[in-house]
């Protein structure tokens, strides 16, 4: 009987080669990913999977906001429509702009606490439409923040399943954590200052104190369903493996997003901010 078994394995096998490789061997499919902006992550975690929950958590000033900013402004570039649920209003748009991102692709929600989030985007991705939806925790106070049930990331991941949306969590500590198809931490490491006379003209700030130039910072993958492995080195940014994680250091510039003839009348300086200020008044509708 085993023998039939395997005679009849080897002619299925023979029968479809050069078309399937291994017939009787489960593989799982692999995610369709997206840039996520910044070349450095993309190498290290191979993109933004689609259909999938990517939860990015850090400390304030850690680069996640840079994150968010260089993924929206990579898919509204490509003329795709995204949404983000701004848990404490906190989104200036006046810097998303001047970052690259395309504000009529984007759908801004902004929520007074915790709850209307969660509500909001459980309703985006059962409207559907969206190939990016964002969720960004990072300013809600984390005890509220680890209150929020596992089964709630587990019915969105259930949710964006199948679909060609993109769902990322920005938080302060990891909240979906097995419900994640990618996790990434990231933390600042270093800042660097310059000069503001060598920069800018006098008149643009109110402060003759420095400016901030870059800053150094560590993308670490905790948990990936695809993750790659042999990082060393992407571009200007320096990575290394390690033996408990994948890890990538990277610059991120205060102007890192705009091309190098963009400085002066292009650069949004404190004093031509009006506008974004106008948008930001607080809303009671």
């Amino acid at each position: 009987m085993l023998s039939r078994s395997n005679a009849l394995r080897l002619h299925v096998e023979s029968a479809l080669a050069g078309r399937v490789s291994s017939p009787f061997r489960f593989q799982e499919p692999q995610p369709i990913t997206a840039s996520a902006g910044i070349a450095a992550v993309d190498q290290l975690a191979g993109g933004l999977p689609r259909g999938c929950l990517t939860e990015v958590f850090g400390e304030l000033s850690s680069g996640m906001t840079s994150l968010l900013q260089s993924a929206l402004a990579a898919r509204t570039a490509n003329a795709e429509v995204c949404a983000l649920v701004d848990a404490q209003d906190s989104f200036d748009p006046g810097c998303a702009q001047s970052a690259g991102v395309f504000l009529h692709q984007l759908l801004w929600v902004r929520c007074r606490n915790l709850d209307q989030a969660l509500r909001s985007v459980d309703l985006l991705l059962h409207g559907g439409g969206f190939s990016l939806v964002a969720v960004d925790l990072s300013g809600a106070p984390a005890r509220l923040v680890r209150q929020v049930p596992l089964s709630f990331w587990f019915r969105l991941r259930r949710t964006v399943e199948n679909t060609s949306t993109i769902l990322l969590v920005l938080s302060r500590e990891s909240s979906a954590k097995t419900c994640a198809s990618l996790v990434l931490r990231m933390e600042r490491e270093a800042a660097r200052w310059s000069l503001q006379d060598c920069q800018y003209p006098s008149g643009d700030f109110h402060t003759p104190g420095s400016l901030l130039d870059e800053w150094t910072t560590t993308a670490e993958i905790i948990r990936s369903t695809a993750r790659r492995k042999n990082v060393f080195v992407i571009g200007s940014a320096k990575a290394f493996d390690n033996s408990a994680a994948e890890t990538v250091r990277f610059d991120l510039r205060s102007n890192h997003f705009l091309p190098d003839d963009s400085a002066g009348s292009d650069r949004l300086l404190p004093s031509q901010q009006n506008h974004s200020e106008n948008e930001r008044t607080p809303n009671f509708g």
